[in-house]
């Protein structure tokens, strides 16, 4: 087994973030023999089902320590699945099981997976899976190029991708020396941290692979390393799986033509079971523990980040904003209280309530947010693109009033600051502001000119298969009839702001109760509805 100076840490390595999480003793559970450091969960999108929190809860239940998370070109359940691993005692693995573009055939992309070794190598991997996104998509699909690895791949370590990457291409290719080849390219761009990735998950050709793999990596000195690509939980779940990703590729499940990637074996195996598969080859059993013990990444969350406003020089960002704020209630108060007698009358309480305001936005550390937002909202207003005067708890800031950012006077219909940002409940402000529809995209641009395009962007939002959706989704890909999924999808209740599930729309609904029972199609899109409902189905852009 390769060791490294860096297991000593071992499973205890969980330090850090802001929150205090009950962990388990890692010391004082069984050394593991296995541990997964291949999984897609539902936020793969495409191919995986597994609910975040029932894969914790799983390993947990089969005494491994740690687990890995891995999902398809993204990132998108890290943090979830950070919370529920250390709220559970298992030590979180953040990784992502990458495309890699293929030079010689775009149409044929590797994979590649890589695990965060550090905090260095989370933000490597943030920046290698936006830069693909950015500039290296093929038809939809983003891909990392080998040569950005070459660049920089400190705080990562690499596995070969077993047959789906291309190591594993050249040798089911029997491509002996271009086989070694690539594993002595990759050993250089991961000195030390490149493991020959070995799979049994009932693929075509699989044990081939493997035998290759294992020679090729005892020729080299490379260590080999056991994974398993976990899509889905229990094996009763495999219908449900090709299900899912029939929705996501547009197929029918009775299809004989579709693309069949993925086997009843690629469910969450328990130690024994890989202990069993992987008899023959004990090492590389014990290098996925090495592996969990070589990662130790801590991610700090309930901190929030803001870009630094441009002051004046010579003056910091908190007395600017007091500065900016004290000048923009001086106009709104001459607008207010034309009178100059009314206006010095109501000057005190109104200097009195901004200063508490800015004192509390100091305080908390918000003063950047204001002047970022009062900076692109009066941009806009002074170039044609209309605004709209505010909306939710930020009208009840003077201080938003005074730059611009709402167009109401609070203390005029006493509203609260409170109830926007209060030092006793902290939370990041959050401005409800509304751009004409068919200009917001000049707000936008004019954002990514002043402080970078690296420096903005847009909130993704998860659709997800609710009951009605989901029923219908089934329904196609088991190819029923239109009409009729209909009428199953319309028998589910509904009413404004709730979604009910399915279990309660059978409670709820006497006549999709008895449909169920009295009609076999009724049943069958109803079993894989279940298994399916409440996934995360595609991902979209926040307005």
């Amino acid at each position: 087994m390769v060791q490294s100076s860096d297991s000593i840490q071992g499973f205890q390595a969980l330090a850090g973030g802001q929150q205090a999480v009950q962990t388990t003793n890692y010391t004082t559970m069984p050394e593991p023999s296995f541990i997964h450091l291949r999984l897609h969960s539902e936020y793969s999108i495409v191919d995986g089902i597994v609910r975040i929190g029932d894969a914790v809860k799983r390993a947990k239940a089969d005494g491994m320590p740690a687990l890995a998370l891995t999902d398809l070109n993204n990132l998108f359940g890290m943090v979830k699945f950070y919370q529920a691993s250390r709220k559970q005692g298992v030590k979180p693995i953040v990784g992502c099981d990458v495309w890699l573009t293929n030079e010689t055939n775009r149409d044929q992309p590797f994979r590649l997976l890589l695990l965060c070794q550090s905090h260095q190598g989370y933000l490597r991997l943030c920046e290698l899976i936006t830069r693909a996104f950015r500039i290296n998509q093929y038809r939809g699909r983003a891909e990392v190029d080998k040569a950005w690895l070459a660049e920089d791949s400190q705080g990562l370590i690499a596995l070969s991708g077993a047959h789906l990457g291309d190591l594993g291409q050249a040798l089911l290719a029997d491509n002996a020396d271009r086989a070694e080849e690539l594993a002595r390219q990759w050993q250089a761009i991961f000195p030390g941290r490149y493991y020959v990735e070995l799979q049994r998950g009932g693929h075509p050709q699989a044990e081939v692979q493997v035998q290759r793999a294992v020679a090729l990596a005892s020729k080299l000195q490379l260590p080999p390393v056991a994974t398993h690509p976990v899509q889905f939980l229990d094996p009763d779940d495999f219908k449900a799986h090709e299900a899912r990703v029939c929705i996501a590729e547009g197929y029918i499940l009775s299809d004989q033509r579709r693309p069949k990637l993925f086997t009843e074996e690629q469910y969450f195996k328990s130690q024994q079971q890989m202990a069993e598969l992987f008899a023959d080859l004990p090492e590389a059993l014990s290098n996925s523990v090495e592996i969990a013990k070589r990662c130790n990444l801590t991610v700090q969350l309930g901190k929030n980040y803001l870009p630094q406003y441009p002051t004046p020089e010579g003056v910091t960002l908190d007395q600017h904003l007091c500065d900016v704020a004290i000048e923009g209630l001086e106009q709104r108060m001459k607008l207010l209280f034309p009178d100059p007698a009314r206006c010095e009358e109501q000057r005190a309480t109104y200097l009195d309530r901004l200063k508490l305001e800015t004192d509390t936005i100091v305080e908390m550390g918000f003063p950047g947010y204001f002047l970022i937002v009062a900076d692109f909202i009066n941009w806009a207003k002074n170039n044609g693109v209309p605004v709209g005067p505010g909306r939710g708890s930020g009208a009840g800031s003077l201080v938003a009033y005074s730059l611009g950012i709402t167009d109401l006077d609070p203390l005029r219909y006493a509203l609260l600051f409170e109830r926007f940002l209060n030092p006793e409940r902290v939370s990041m402000p959050d401005f409800d502001i509304d751009f004409c529809q068919d200009n917001r995209w000049r707000v936008i641009e004019y954002v990514r000119e002043k402080y970078g395009a690296d420096a903005v962007s847009q909130i993704a939002t998860f659709g997800t298969l609710a009951a009605k959706a989901v029923v219908r989704d089934v329904g196609r890909v088991l190819d029923l009839p239109y009409n009729f999924c209909d009428q199953i999808s319309k028998l589910i209740p509904a009413a404004p702001g709730k979604q009910y599930s399915l279990a309660e729309a059978l409670e709820m609904e006497p006549q999709l109760k008895e449909r169920l029972d009295s009609e076999e199609e009724v049943r069958d899109l109803f079993e894989l509805a279940r298994k399916l409902e409440g996934l995360t189905r595609n991902v979209g852009m926040h307005a």
